[in-house]
């Protein structure tokens, strides 16, 4: 998966979407304009390759991609909060949320968003913080299951990050190299409850740029141990495993782009990310190419099939209603 540089698409980037290893493209604010611009944007993409991802971080709060036009999505935090004073009024609100997000994204014509966060905030992680539902797990897991329900009935797939937690350090793994020395237990206690319980319900995962030293010592993208035993095996996770971005550089200890490639494809992900730097995706895909990887068939399971339009959306009793209450929060 590979990023644009503007809102229109570059001549190079006519030849990098039709090379047969990509196989999505993620957008980010520097990619949009307004709806409009978006919608010619993403059918732009289409018209050269139709069956690529199109994705976004459209969190809510600080993460949210998409401004102009869209409904101003609160931090998951402020959610949280509210189950916490009131579980049937926030999962409600979770609900919908979750639903009203994925609705405008599906309306614009992308796939799916990098959404929830089901990182349990510790209240050291800077990077984290608000983005996180609660720094208790189980108000993690009722507001995320209500947020991950409401996109699915939207007709969108979720993906939860940061597994198997980034909540807990102070480092930012776009930054540099977090390293969390908790053993495996403490970890399974707390921070990975989310997935244990929401994992059938996911459509992805995304692992962190996080070595936890006591128990391996490869970050967790790049870990087998983590990504095979413990996700796919210890929890049977089914879904699609997409690294974080591998220009970060917190993905930067496993070395220069065709290996940090090479060696979160061979511990398990399906999809890897690769922003921001257009030389480095060059540099992967021509190493793909020589080494003969072939797409995962879990991939194509993203691709939203529900499309509807803006004015049918913003016409909706439920979508008023929710866009009043988010207004309130």
């Amino acid at each position: 998966m590979i990023d644009l540089i503007g809102t229109q698409l570059e001549e190079e980037e006519l030849g990098l979407l039709q090379n047969p290893q990509v196989g999505g493209v993620i957008l980010f604010s520097r990619n949009f304009e307004d709806r409009t611009q978006l919608a010619d944007l993403v059918s732009s993409i289409r018209q050269i390759t139709p069956e690529l991802l199109i994705a976004v971080d459209q969190e809510g709060g600080r993460v949210q991609r998409f401004r102009m036009g869209f409904t101003p999505i609160p931090p998951m935090q402020k959610i949280g909060d509210v189950v916490i004073n009131n579980q049937e009024k926030g999962l409600i609100l979770a609900h919908e949320t979750g639903w009203l997000m994925a609705s405008e994204i599906l309306a614009c014509g992308l796939d799916f968003s990098f959404a929830p966060v089901l990182d349990i905030d510790r209240n050291s992680s800077k990077i984290i913080g608000d983005r996180a539902f609660s720094d208790r797990p189980e108000i993690v897991c009722l507001a995320a299951g209500a947020f991950i329900q409401g996109m699915r009935q939207a007709g969108m797939s979720s993906v939860g990050k940061h597994f198997p937690g980034h909540g807990g350090v102070i480092g930012d793994s776009h930054l540099e190299a977090p390293i969390d020395t908790r053993v495996l237990k403490r970890i399974a206690n707390r921070d990975l409850l989310p997935y244990a319980q929401l994992s059938k319900h996911l459509g992805g995962i995304m692992p962190a740029h996080i070595t936890y030293s006591s128990i391996d010592e490869r970050s967790v993208g790049f870990s087998h141990y983590w990504l095979h035993d413990i996700l796919r095996t210890q929890m049977g996770f089914e879904g699609v495993i997409f690294s974080d971005d591998l220009s970060m550089k917190g993905a930067d200890i496993a070395g220069g782009f065709v290996e940090k490639a090479s060696l979160a494809l061979n511990a398990g992900c399906d999809m890897i990310l690769v922003c921001n730097d257009r030389a480095g995706v060059i540099e992967v895909l021509r190493h793909m190419e020589a080494a003969g990887y072939s797409k995962s068939s879990r991939i194509g399971r993203m691709s939203a099939s529900v499309k509807p339009s803006w004015d049918d959306l913003a016409s909706q009793t439920r979508y008023q209603k929710i866009v009043a209450h988010l207004s309130e929060l």
